[in-house]
């Protein structure tokens, strides 16, 4: 079956494309990104150049290669495409006989900006970090008089920790917050060593599949993955994706504080970073979707595999003849 991926130069679409890989259900891989050099655009099938997802011809460029490849699923692969191929989806879904795994647009939204999932939490009072907008000078006050410090100071929109500050005392405080706009200001939610994160499978109103990996983090992602047995965080990641109600595939990250309470931080909602470690545990849920959307199979939760996955860097080598191949094919 032909499935494309966009997104093959960042680390979730090329995590696509390696879980594909290594899925029983064989394919053929399609994978578009605008740059050449992307690593994923030589890891597949067939590739396509296509524009930024700003660009003004993005979704033309899109329609056109879907038009042209007809695929049986579209699979996204950079959060900036998330909001387009949600609008567009049931369009495309019927112009080109193709299933879009995204989920809604409510839903890509709450997930994006971090003080709205913090109002989501607090909505349907599931455990979270207290959390205000930095310019809500008597919430943040407030904030501090009832937690404390350290407290968390991040952008609302943003990925991999960039921009993301500890701040220990009022002067660290006032200094981080000087001349930034949009920031949401948080509890810390647990400790360094208590990270987690979590993928759930959400298809007909309820979860169908889900696991849960503490993490070691560098440069905002995921170096060491482990299993473990964690009843009542597989029950908090259940409650959460109940109540958010995505579609498919669904990331959730979240600390563990002193009185063993889960607290959500961030919301993906679509595949994660660490789908192919995931998929190395024995949890592959890029097949188990595609099974589902495109076989009509019912996922069965498989058997996690006991054990830790480190991540390494990989080299790989490129002719100039492999590069202008690039679209091509």
């Amino acid at each position: 079956m032909k499935i494309v991926v966009t997104g093959a130069g960042a680390v979730l679409g090329q995590g696509i494309i390696k879980s594909l890989r290594s899925a029983t259900l064989p394919s053929h891989i399609v994978a578009l990104d605008p740059n050449p050099l992307s690593a994923g655009l030589h890891w597949s099938d067939s590739s396509h150049l296509i524009p930024m997802a700003t660009d003004d011809e993005y979704e033309n460029r899109i329609e056109a290669i879907l038009d042209v490849e007809r695929p049986d699923a579209v699979l996204v692969g950079t959060d900036v495409e998330l909001a387009i191929f949600s609008k567009k989806r049931a369009e495309w879904e019927q112009r080109f006989k193709t299933h879009i795994l995204v989920s809604p647009e409510n839903v890509i939204e709450i997930a994006d900006d971090k003080y709205q999932t913090a109002q989501f939490l607090e909505q349907h009072k599931l455990s979270n970090p207290k959390s205000v907008k930095a310019e809500d000078a008597d919430a943040l006050r407030q904030l501090v008089e009832e937690i404390g410090f350290p407290l968390i100071v991040k952008p609302r929109r943003g990925a991999r920790a960039v921009g993301v500050s500890k701040v220990n005392n009022q002067t660290e405080l006032d200094d981080t917050i000087k001349g930034r706009h949009d920031l949401v200001v948080q509890q810390m939610a647990g400790a360094d060593d208590q990270e987690y994160t979590a993928g759930v499978l959400f298809f007909d109103d309820r979860v169908q599949a889900s696991i849960v990996l503490r993490r070691d983090l560098r440069d905002g992602n995921t170096y060491r993955a482990y299993s473990g047995n964690f009843p009542d965080y597989e029950k908090y990641v259940h409650e959460l994706a109940d109540a958010l109600k995505p579609h498919g595939p669904t990331n959730f990250q979240f600390r563990v504080d002193a009185h063993g309470v889960p607290r959500l931080f961030e919301i993906n909602a679509r595949f994660s970073g660490t789908t192919p470690m995931r998929a190395l545990f024995g949890f592959n849920e890029v097949d188990l979707c595609l099974r589902k959307l495109i076989l009509g199979e019912e996922i069965t939760p498989p058997v996690i595999r006991h054990g830790t996955v480190i991540r390494f860097l990989e080299e790989q080598f490129l002719g100039s003849d492999q590069i202008a191949a690039v679209g091509q094919s």
